[in-house]
């Protein structure tokens, strides 16, 4: 009986499936041996971690191009090259992302109990309280100032993709551009003056910094909606209204439903956005320590600013100060993922089906 030949991987001019993995792991082992022994004799200070990982991490695309430079050839050596200093970019880009969400969980996790979202910090001194007040503001505010600024960009969109033609057209979209560049403060500042004047000089209500957040949200919603609405096939236009139906039929039954998933993913980006401005709440809405559910009367904490000030006004107890302060950015990044989660299943419910 002839036993049939087991084919060389080698010999076929193709590096093994787990090469590169056993490669980048004999490679961090390596450093971190060598790294090891530095730290031993002294030259270093202790062990350095990133500086393990980054030679690592260097020494694997080194041996990972020579091996496959000797056994697959130039252009596949070149191409496993490529993708290794592609894929290290990615990871260089990642990993302040994961470290800051780790630190924010780490140091957030401390008062982040039912406490902190039931106090206020009202007569608070030192530990306890919580910044109820805070999410309240933020809620009311970020709702209001998308309440404002949602149909005014998503109508200014439709006219510049719809109806927009000729020097007005092209006035709106040299503002929005000049909208989208201002700095926050600004914003603030033009609705704390807009309020002095109409109310006197030194208002600072919740309505005020809802305004200056709608001016920030106006310009990010008319760019996301113009460019989703401009992705729509002008075919489905087309039919539309060579059935006979009204543009402004068209545009409500056949655009807005074909891009709606892309409008709400802009939009939910836009509230995104603003929910953790700090300049221009700080300047129009003030800050406090109380309880206000009345846009039109008093001040409005709100999230940013009470992360904010509890980081600058540290009290008689320093660290609940400090691990207010760290909560209070986590409850934010949670806010702000959540908002991103329902922006995706409303995406997902309201997109076009494709299937028959």
């Amino acid at each position: 009986m002839t036993q049939t030949a087991v084919p060389n991987v080698y010999a076929s001019g193709r590096l093994p499936r787990p090469a590169p993995w056993l490669i980048l792991a004999g490679s961090l082992v390596i450093s971190f041996i060598a790294f090891t022994l530095l730290a031993m004799a002294g030259a270093t200070d202790g062990l350095n971690i990133t500086g393990a990982v980054i030679v690592g991490a260097l020494l694997f695309a080194a041996l990972l191009f020579v091996s496959s430079l000797l056994i697959e050839g130039h252009r596949r050596a070149q191409d496993r090259l490529i993708t290794t200093l592609v894929s290290a970019a990615f990871l260089v880009a990642l990993a302040p992302l994961i470290s800051l969400i780790a630190t924010v969980i780490v140091n957030g996790s401390a008062r982040f109990d039912a406490t902190f979202f039931t106090w206020s910090m009202r007569n608070i001194v030192g530990e306890g309280g919580g910044f109820l007040h805070a999410i309240i503001g933020t809620v009311l505010m970020t709702l209001t100032a998308a309440i404002i600024s949602v149909p005014v960009g998503l109508l200014t969109s439709i006219y510049l993709v719809e109806y927009g033609r000729g020097a007005l057209a092209r006035a709106i979209t040299f503002l929005v551009d000049v909208m989208t560049g201002i700095p926050s403060i600004v914003a603030g500042l033009f609705a704390y003056a807009a309020f002095a004047l109409i109310f006197g000089p030194g208002t600072k209500i919740g309505l005020a910094g809802a305004i200056s957040l709608a001016v920030i949200m106006i310009p990010v919603v008319v760019r996301s909606s113009e460019d989703m609405l401009k992705v729509v096939p002008n075919e489905l236009r087309e039919a539309a209204l060579a059935l006979g139906v009204p543009r402004w039929l068209m545009i409500l039954k056949v655009v807005l439903p074909t891009a709606i998933a892309g409008i709400t993913t802009g939009i939910m980006l836009a509230i995104a956005r603003v929910i953790g401005e700090t300049a221009p709440l700080l300047i129009a809405a003030g800050f406090t320590n109380n309880m206000n559910y009345n846009l039109l009367e008093g001040r409005m904490q709100s999230l940013p600013v009470a992360v904010y000030n509890s980081y600058v006004s540290q009290g008689v107890d320093a660290q609940s100060y400090l691990d207010r302060a760290w909560a209070g950015a986590l409850t934010l990044i949670l806010i702000v993922m959540l908002l991103n989660i329902v922006a995706r299943i409303i995406a997902r419910y309201f997109a076009p089906k494709t299937g028959r």
